[in-house]
């Protein structure tokens, strides 16, 4: 295991650093802050602690010491070319990921990504254990990482760890189908405490404990408690009170010709978000004439996501092919229905974007949270804008002022955008004014304080 460096009191493990690093040509490493909800959900937490995190760095067979960069000390985990292709894009991302959510594709099941997944969690589990100090806390961090707890217990039971699942929990009917079932309910029961988004995830999860090992979670010293994420939403309201940022929103409304009403969308081009079913209400309201063309647009930004992994490639090429064939079939010389991005904005960019919108749709057919929700409204102190809401989302069940909408109903699905497009601006406000109460109200510092009090309050884990 090497010789310990040093030794820190809280620890935070997860697949990916909170840096990426790019390789300039003349072979310096340059990192920059790593895009994605995790990073920024846990970046205020582990500012205000002195503390470590563990996790890959992004690059395959290039090795990094240890570094610290503001403030956090990163100790970077090195991964093969091999081991991206089976650990993350096969087994993390192709079996766990659709399994997790509801099989909307279906789960390959191959022993080799298994066998890399296995290897790559004792890696993780390994350098956590090289730097942990006597007692320290140690929060472990989603799907990539469910064989972490055991393996580390096995190595430090002096340590605390808790466990984040960020992804739906299946129930158990699904989560069978696994055939490495019992090792990942085993794996996860190295904790002292493992969170969910939403109640019924943890349900499902001491259901699946019941059903494969005929005990209960606390039987075993592990508490199972459902705490939903969120984000840090006093940064976002700045945000949306900045005039450059203000002064971008009318900028981008003028690119699109002004239209009258503006429906925004932002996801990860994944298949879980919904984006396709989101594009076929708005065409078949555009074809049937309800809206018109110029009047409404559609801004919709999917942002580039696991472009190596098939059902990935063949969601863009369908994605792009509704979108080629709605603005082929109904565009005008000065206006088109869709404004479609296949790429990544920053954090500014997205401000000005939410607060351009006038409905922000959300319509994932699974997600074990969805922080964009959060963060559109966190960016409307104008309160104005409507949050049309997949109840599907965890977010559903905070948010309930939202309009709530099942996506696979495409035509409530199209009733819900009409109503949302004319909501008297009375109930927008009042539904708005109601929305950040509750996202103020459990921000993301709320969230950590909750899990790690639960954590440090647990029972000495068997």
């Amino acid at each position: 295991m090497g010789g310990v460096v040093a030794t820190f009191d809280f620890i935070v493990v997860a697949n990916r650093l909170p840096a990426d690093c790019t390789i300039a040509e003349d072979g310096i490493a340059h990192w920059s802050r790593s895009p994605g909800g995790l990073v920024a959900a846990l970046e205020p937490v582990i500012h205000g602690r002195s503390g470590a995190w563990v996790g890959w760095a992004g690059l395959a067979d290039t090795p990094f010491e240890p570094f610290d960069a503001d403030g956090v000390h990163l100790v970077p985990v090195t991964l093969s070319a091999l081991e991206v292709e089976r650990y993350y894009e096969g087994f993390a991302n192709d079996t766990l990921w659709p399994l997790y959510h509801d099989v909307i594709a279906a789960p390959g099941y191959h022993r080799e990504w298994w066998e890399s997944y296995t290897r790559v969690n004792q890696r993780f589990a390994d350098a956590t254990a090289r730097i942990a100090a006597p007692g320290a806390i140690v929060w472990v961090h989603d799907y990539q990482l469910q064989l972490v707890p055991r393996m580390l217990r096995e190595q430090r039971p002096d340590v605390k760890i808790g466990f984040f699942n960020h992804i739906p929990f299946p129930p158990y009917g699904i989560f069978s189908q696994l055939p490495w079932r019992r090792q990942i309910i085993e794996g996860l029961l190295g904790s002292d405490l493992v969170g969910f988004q939403r109640a019924a995830d943890a349900a499902n999860f001491s259901r699946a404990v019941r059903r494969l090992t005929g005990t209960t979670p606390d039987a075993v010293g592990t508490k199972v408690l459902h705490v939903p994420i969120s984000i840090d939403a006093t940064i976002y309201d700045e945000l949306g009170k900045r005039e450059h940022v203000r002064e971008r929103a009318r900028d981008i409304r003028a690119s699109l010709g002004n239209p009258r009403k503006i429906l925004f969308g932002v996801d990860r081009l994944d298949y879980t978000k919904g984006i396709r079913h989101r594009i076929k209400a708005f065409g078949e309201l555009i074809e049937s004439g309800q809206l018109e063309v110029g009047d409404v647009v559609l801004v919709q930004v999917a942002s580039p996501s696991r472009e190596r992994v098939g059902p990935y490639q063949e969601l863009r090429d369908q994605v792009e092919l509704m979108v080629g064939r709605l603005n082929g079939d109904h565009s005008t010389l000065a206006h088109a229905p869709v404004a479609y991005y296949h790429q990544t904005f920053d954090r500014d960019e997205m401000a000005a974007l939410y607060l351009a919108a006038d409905v922000m749709l959300v319509t994932a057919l699974r997600d074990g949270m969805n922080l964009v929700a959060k963060e559109f409204v966190a960016t409307r102190s104008d309160l104005d804008g409507v949050l049309v809401l997949s109840e599907f989302t965890g977010a559903s069940d905070e948010l309930r002022r939202a309009v709530l909408v099942n996506p696979h109903d495409i035509d409530g699905l199209k009733a819900a955008i009409l109503s949302s497009l004319e909501m008297d601006p009375a109930e927008r406000a009042s539904r708005m004014k109601s929305l950040r109460k509750k996202v103020f109200s459990h921000d993301v510092a709320a969230w950590s304080a909750k899990f790690l009090h639960e954590l440090a309050h647990t029972k000495e884990n068997p």
